[in-house]
């Protein structure tokens, strides 16, 4: 019995109770089901007793007597206690808890996913850094951690679709097209420009692909018409190009996206001017000092916002509250923003652009705001990137420790705390390495599993196996038992990481899960030695080692980490 089947099981006594009419509440949906601190205090408790008590009108101790003597009748429970001011304490029956292992097992890929759909749509947004250089050691952190949310999110029952929104409009395309054509004219970079050895790399690729760009770049000099031609294709091939770049490199690090999303796509659409006028009709939208403003200081923004600027042009505000706009037409019932640190002024803003659109911010809208990476080595800073000379890349990071490290390395703390990466640890095969000691636990069973066979012991992958055939009342040692109880809290993590945006509680269970395996194996010998004979015992244990291979397998990969079967 899983936790879920057990709180299922709780909500049916409660419904039998008020059915029966000793209790008038309503029925809820699901319950909380938790492991307690202590062993002795059973497998597992439910403050629900706390939970329905005013409803019902009653003390919680009495509403707990009434779910504990119906409890005790099913048959995979053995104890239900009443403890403290209501809780109930519940010890499950051998073969129940030891199904644990069966359910596990015959979930296969899909154990610890939502068995329903929440009929949810779920953008989620993450790197969209600008198209003018390689993905920076930051960006990274969001590719990794982005990715990460974005299966956890699927894995939870919503239907999730991630994007990348490309800023190919704007300030920052035309200094990168000045910068490279400086770079063609042997010139420094413009104040504000772009540097780095990448810069002339793209340079060379620019005119290569335009033969006739080298006679623009020495007319340039002489004649406005010809720079502004060789500004132009620098800036329009130098973005195609260094997106292109983007895409491989995110690609190469397991990372891809539903849509990349055009910023110019949305000038070009006339989306900036459909937004406009539906806000204006909201009345929303006020024009002063030759310039359009959008009142967001009517739903706490720290001041209004210019939509339009007095020369004309539309503002990078405008392009937000557009590109909103078109996230919701598209049918997504929630936006999720991944943003870096330095963007913490941007949550007031799409609040109020979400408000002014008329949405209620609390339930169409996250902002997650991310801290930066620093990389050591040895406790010595690693300072700049060779390649793009005043930052460190992805490249670097993955080239120094491979993809998985990298990855497992970014996610594992929370998005909210800053992240310092030692390269000499995270690419060390040792138990002080975190990515190590959960692939190592994983490679640890793949090669018990294949001794198993070699010894002709059934496992899961046998064509002929039979799952409900395995004894699993057997499994009572206390390892065994603690294997179990962290074998079922998948589901459980898996629904708290969605609900909080948070996928570093998937590596700390996973690191955790590791650890009682580990405790669970130099305790608990599971084949047999020498002249020793299989019992039934080795099977059941056998499986419990074949559930916990599932188990990590299915996390590793909810992180888009690698679960080898041999290291």
């Amino acid at each position: 019995m899983t936790p879920a089947e057990l709180a299922d099981s709780i909500v049916a006594a409660v419904r039998d109770a008020v059915a029966g009419g000793e209790l008038d509440v309503p029925v809820p949906t699901t319950v909380t089901i938790e492991r307690p601190r202590q062993p002795e205090h059973g497998d597992y408790a439910s403050p629900v007793a706390m939970q329905l008590a005013k409803a019902a009108r009653r003390p919680p101790r009495q509403v707990a007597e009434l779910l504990a003597a119906r409890l005790r009748t099913h048959p995979g429970v053995a104890e239900v206690e009443v403890a403290g001011p209501g809780f109930l304490n519940i010890r499950l029956a051998g073969a129940a808890l030891g199904g644990i292992a069966q359910a596990v097992v015959r979930g296969g890929a899909a154990y610890g996913r939502a068995t329903t759909p929440r009929g949810l749509r779920v953008n989620l947004e993450f790197v969209s850094a600008n198209p003018t250089g390689p993905v920076t050691l930051a960006s990274t952190r969001w590719a990794s951690v982005g990715d990460a949310l974005a299966r956890v999110l699927a894995a939870a029952g919503y239907e999730v679709g991630t994007e990348y929104y490309v800023n190919d409009a704007g300030v920052q395309v035309e200094r990168f097209g000045a910068s490279i054509l400086a770079a063609l004219r042997g010139e420094p970079a413009p104040e504000n420009g772009y540097h780095g050895a990448y810069v002339a790399e793209i340079a060379a690729r620019v005119v290569a692909a335009n033969p006739g760009l080298e006679q623009l770049v020495a007319a340039g000099s002489g004649g406005q018409v010809a720079d502004e031609k060789a500004l132009a294709v620098c800036a329009r091939d130098g973005v195609e190009m260094m997106l292109a770049e983007i895409r491989s490199t995110l690609a190469g690090f397991g990372v891809e996206f539903d849509l990349w999303k055009s910023e110019r796509s949305l000038h070009e659409a006339g989306e900036l001017t459909a937004a406009i006028e539906e806000l204006r009709a909201k009345g929303h939208v006020f024009d002063a000092d030759g310039a359009v403003w959008l009142r967001t200081t009517d739903f706490g923004d720290d001041k209004d916002r210019a939509l339009v600027k007095s020369d004309g042009h539309p503002t990078y505000f405008c392009a937000d509250a557009a590109y909103y706009r078109d996230k919701r037409r598209r049918g997504f019932d929630r936006l999720c923003y991944l943003l870096g640190a330095d963007h913490h002024g941007y949550i007031g803003r799409l609040r109020a652009i979400a408000a002014c659109f008329g949405d209620d911010p609390e339930q169409t809208l996250d902002v997650i705001i991310g801290q930066l990476v620093t990389l050591s080595r040895g406790g010595v800073a690693v300072k700049m990137s060779k390649r793009a000379g005043t930052f460190l890349t992805l490249h670097d990071l993955v080239d120094a420790v491979g993809v998985d490290a990298a990855r497992y390395s970014l996610v594992r703390a929370s998005m909210d705390s800053s992240l310092d990466l030692d390269l000499d640890v995270i690419a060390r095969q040792t138990n002080d390495n975190p990515v190590f000691y959960v692939q190592y636990a994983h490679a640890r069973i793949s090669s018990l599993i294949r001794n198993a066979a070699a010894l002709g012991l059934a496992t899961s992958a046998d064509p002929a196996f039979d799952l409900e055939a395995v004894d699993v009342s057997l499994l009572t040692h206390q390892r065994e038992v603690e294997l179990l109880g962290a074998l079922g809290e998948l589901p459980r993590v898996i629904e708290s990481a969605a609900a909080l945006r948070a996928p570093h509680r998937i590596a700390r269970y996973l690191e955790e899960l590791a650890g009682t395996y580990h405790r669970f194996y130099d305790s608990c010998r599971v084949l047999p030695q020498g002249d020793e004979e299989a019992t039934a015992l080795t099977a059941a244990r056998l499986l419990l080692v074949e559930a916990t291979r599932v188990v990590l397998a299915n996390g590793l990969h909810l992180l888009g980490v690698g679960a080898p079967e041999r290291m």
